[in-house]
């Protein structure tokens, strides 16, 4: 009743005013809520919220299209090559054995006095009462009556054929065939005459590579000489060096053919050539001889020799040397080519 006799504006206004607050408590929220999200809603939206700065893990997993890292050799010793570049000729400067040293070859031969297997060298006691030390490795082919074998078959008291050459650069007497045990005698032989028998057409050789005598028969078919001349077995005495050819017959006995003379006992020898083996402290050394292309041991006294500081394997020499019977006495030792004297400031 008292709305009817109100302005018909203040009625309007009162009905706004009503109208608004009915609307205000529709849309407040509810015990429990937040802004009208639920408490389960809203930590759900939490959980699946994207961080603002996110953090990459440290185990990250390697990408598909990254590459994997390929080995490479690294050379550790670069003077094994020629300015540190690895040749591609098939040879390995570190891993594989060195070439074979140049030069001539001589052969030698002799009894095995020792050998050792883990330094790889022997000692062969060769003619003349000498001694020398050969190294050996896996380039040398070492043979056993005739079948190439391995270095287990050089053993002391071997006898041996010795293919030799010089290894400048160890310095040492290098073994490029070896054969061991060789059995049959050989139908030529070098070695010293130990006795002569005119009488009964006989003479006893020490053989150069054996240490057993070797006994040889002579008739009137074979032929002695010395040097350029004829010579009888008269000729022939204990100590001389010979060389001889014979037709075999039994293991230790044979029909000389031809008889040379090489050296008699008091016979004077020039030797010319390289120095392959030099002992000062024994005086012995071996000479290369360029005449007959044979190896020679010579023995000096290196207190009485006027060149003996410049003496050393590889030099020069001349030689004019004794023979005595076991041994080639040095009596003067000359260079084939004198060293250059120093220039004066």
């Amino acid at each position: 009743m008292k709305l009817m006799n109100r302005s018909p504006l203040s009625t309007l206004l009162a009905v706004l005013a009503l109208t608004a607050i009915a609307n205000a408590q529709s849309t407040s929220p509810t015990p429990g809520t937040s802004g009208g999200i639920t408490g389960k809603a809203a930590a759900g939206a939490a959980q699946t919220a994207t961080p603002v700065n996110p953090t990459v893990s440290p185990n990250v997993a390697p990408s598909p299209t990254d590459e994997p890292q390929q080995p490479k050799t690294v050379i550790l010793d670069s003077s094994a090559t020629s300015g540190g570049v690895l040749t591609t000729d098939g040879h390995d400067p570190i891993l594989d054995p060195p070439p074979l040293p140049g030069g001539k070859t001589t052969l030698v031969g002799g009894v095995v006095r020792n050998v050792d297997h883990v330094r790889n060298h022997m000692t062969v006691a060769v003619f003349g009462g000498g001694q020398w030390k050969v190294g050996f490795d896996e380039r040398t082919h070492i043979f056993h009556n005739g079948a190439e074998t391995t270095q287990t078959a050089i053993k002391k008291g071997e006898r041996v054929y010795v293919d030799t050459m010089l290894d400048k650069s160890h310095h040492e007497v290098f073994a490029r065939n070896i054969r061991v045990g060789v059995a049959a005698l050989p139908a030529d032989a070098d070695g010293q005459i130990v006795d002569v028998d005119p009488k009964h057409q006989t003479l006893v050789l020490r053989d150069q590579i054996g240490a057993s005598p070797v006994h040889f028969s002579v008739n009137s078919d074979t032929k002695i000489t010395h040097g350029k001349g004829a010579v009888s077995l008269n000729d022939v005495r204990p100590g001389s060096l010979v060389h001889v050819k014979f037709s075999p017959g039994q293991s230790n006995r044979g029909l000389a053919r031809e008889i040379t003379i090489v050296a008699a006992p008091g016979s004077s020898f020039t030797f010319a050539g390289k120095i392959t083996y030099l002992d000062m402290h024994r005086g012995l050394l071996a000479l290369q001889n360029a005449l007959d292309d044979k190896n020679y041991e010579v023995h000096f006294n290196p207190a009485g020799t006027a060149v003996k500081d410049s003496l050393a394997v590889g030099t020069e020499v001349r030689i004019v040397a004794t023979f005595d019977g076991p041994k080639y006495t040095a009596q003067t030792i000359n260079l084939s080519q004198p060293p250059e004297p120093a220039e004066k400031n």
